[in-house]
């Protein structure tokens, strides 16, 4: 890969990064629960999470894509880099460590999207009509919390065992 090119995709890749891990931090740790005090059950409350979960899905995942196009790239073009499936040495390993994190991340965001979020969506609908089961929307709302919470530690993980890689 010429020089250029190699600096064209850490470029998009650290830009996926920060728009991929900054959002699913920022909207974690800052966004929806300053929206849960001010709003506190309010039917505009209900949008407006629907509304932000389905537009950083669309953000979050294109980001996504990126990362794991231009992160396959440049594993490829690493000299540290032996070959799929070996782990000989410990660039290698970390990275295969890496891999397993954004496995299990993705797998959350995948229970996420499909699971939780549509129960919660139905949930938050029957609310603002003033037909939902309070309760039962809090069950989902934890569910989302606990996932989202465990997709941003696993993403501060990433980070770090990207900087383990740096290291190597």
């Amino acid at each position: 890969m010429s020089e250029a090119a190699l600096a064209l995709s850490l470029f998009i890749h650290i830009a996926a990064t920060v728009i991929w891990i900054g959002g699913i931090l920022l909207i974690t740790f800052l966004v929806v629960p300053e929206l849960n005090q001010v709003l506190a059950e309010q039917p505009a409350l209900y949008q407006l999470l629907r509304r932000l979960r389905k537009r950083f899905t669309i953000v979050g995942n294109s980001a996504l894509a990126a990362l794991i196009v231009t992160g396959l790239l440049q594993m490829s073009t690493d000299p540290n880099y032996e070959g799929l499936l070996r782990f000989s040495n410990r660039w290698s390993q970390a990275l295969l460590l890496k891999h397993v994190l954004i496995i299990v991340m993705a797998l959350c965001g995948l229970l996420l999207q499909f699971v939780v979020a549509p129960a919660l969506e139905r949930a938050s609908l029957l609310r603002e009509r003033g037909l939902g089961d309070a309760a039962e929307w809090r069950r989902h709302q934890r569910r989302e919390r606990r996932l989202t919470i465990a997709i941003a530690l696993l993403a501060l993980l990433i980070l770090a065992a990207s900087a383990w890689l740096t290291a190597i």
